[in-house]
């Protein structure tokens, strides 16, 4: 086996829409390479799945419909997703299967690889004639019940891998898709990869749905509003209180310049040592100008989502500057949150970054110094975080209901484009569950 690598591409985390002059760039970027590869034997697309252009609500679709323009109709193309990915009609029509994460939060992105490797291998070796069935289910989903170790979701999974074990099974997952995505194809998916048996991939893939259905109603996340979650946090006298701000998960699309949490803190003269990340360019600008140990009038929030965000003005200390370069906790990537400042302001700490990161662990306040232990509240813009990180050792954690593009309250961020009904965004929606059917050969 020879490889011939194409085209690499990635974000610094993740973020909105892409403009229609970047998709442009990407998609011919990308093709031009596959054009140049020369003759080859099978392709594999490793994707996300929830990608959104300005001038195209498809992306990964229009890639792989491109893509085989190229490549021919005959040549085998395995495609591995996130759960979060949007599984359309376009990718699985030009794809011979697909292949998806078994973790939420994902830690399997090693392991989803190598079985999408191995089943493409399969597929140009004549060992298996994939068919892949697809359930269509009009549902957005957060919460507790995705985590795929403790919540309902796990029933699904546990199916899924027992499909996988058979001899024909040759990949099988619910994917819940991106609510904040907002495009004609939004929704759940459960779909089933067999070897040449449509029966049996279609009855399986319903079992799938069901099983996801059966529990669609509690995968919503339990908020507080900002007001009460204060005041629950300051009646707790002993140990870390975790804010969960879900609202500005960067990780999930957002800016990470949401002062929702802070202005509600000052409002009520929140007495507790509070640690939170925001991203402010001018803030740090004005952080570096001042340098370390200076004392600095400057506003935070608001910076890119000023829409929702208007600055606070704040009095704060410089406590320390970097370039924001760091590795993450999780898997040791590098990331890069531009130049980067520690403020203080009373009882406030804040890392202060000029462009986004993922903060989905505690890699961005190790990075600066920082131990989510050593304070009584901790601001943290992730839907989820591993268990050992924040959950196993807070006092109280609290899912708070703040502003925000990646709010969990997802009947309020406004969709338009994707298919109703849709739960929970309408009441009463029916579920009569078919399987679609894709064979390429």
């Amino acid at each position: 086996m020879e490889l011939v690598p194409t085209f690499r591409a990635s974000a610094n985390t993740s973020g909105g829409i892409l403009t229609a002059d970047g998709f442009t760039r990407l998609a011919g970027e990308l093709l031009t390479d596959i054009a140049n590869a020369g003759t080859v034997d099978a392709a594999y697309f490793s994707l996300h799945g929830a990608m959104q252009a300005a001038n195209e609500l498809d992306p990964e679709g229009y890639f792989l419909r491109e893509a085989r323009k190229i490549l021919g109709e005959r040549i085998p193309i395995v495609i591995s997703l996130d759960l979060h990915g949007i599984l359309t009609d376009r990718m699985l029509e030009h794809s011979d299967a697909v292949v998806a994460f078994h973790t939420y939060p994902h830690v399997d992105f090693f392991e989803t690889g190598v079985r999408a490797a191995r089943l493409l291998l399969r597929i140009v070796r004549g060992e298996v004639r994939p068919v892949t069935a697809r359930v269509k289910i009009p549902a957005l989903v957060r919460g507790d019940e995705l985590i795929t170790e403790t919540g309902a979701i796990r029933q699904c999974i546990d199916l899924a891998k027992e499909i996988e074990a058979t001899p024909q099974g040759l990949s099988a997952a619910v994917m819940w898709g991106n609510p904040f995505t907002d495009v004609p194809e939004l929704r759940t998916n459960s779909y089933v990869v067999y070897d040449g048996d449509a029966d049996s991939a279609q009855r399986l893939a319903i079992e799938l749905a069901n099983r996801f259905w059966k529990n669609h109603e509690k995968m919503q996340v339990p908020l507080t509003s900002l007001e009460e979650s204060v005041r629950q946090a300051a009646a707790v006298k002993t140990g870390t209180v975790i804010f969960m701000d879900a609202a500005d998960a960067t990780s999930s699309g957002a800016s990470g310049d949401s002062n929702a949490i802070l202005r509600e803190l000052v409002k009520q003269n929140y007495p507790g040592r509070v640690l939170a990340p925001i991203v402010d360019p001018a803030a740090v600008q004005a952080a570096f100008r001042a340098g370390v140990g200076a004392t600095i009038q400057t506003a935070v929030g608001g910076a890119v989502d000023s829409g929702r965000f208007q600055p606070l003005p704040l009095e704060c200390r410089v406590r320390m500057l970097s370039d924001g370069n760091f590795r993450s906790e999780s898997f040791g990537w590098p990331w890069f949150s531009g130049e980067t400042a520690v403020l203080e302001s009373n009882n406030l700490t804040l890392v202060v970054g000029t462009r986004p990161v993922s903060l989905f662990d505690r890699s961005w306040f190790y990075a600066h110094g920082q131990d989510p232990k050593r304070f009584d509240l901790v601001v943290v813009k992730s839907p989820h975080c591993e268990h050992h990180m924040f959950a196993d050792w807070c006092a109280k954690l609290i899912n708070v209901d703040a502003p925000g593009s990646t709010s969990a309250n997802v009947r309020g961020l406004g969709h338009t484009r994707c298919a109703r009904p849709m739960f929970p965004l309408d009441t009463n929606v029916p579920f009569h569950p078919q399987a679609d059917l894709f064979r390429r050969r």
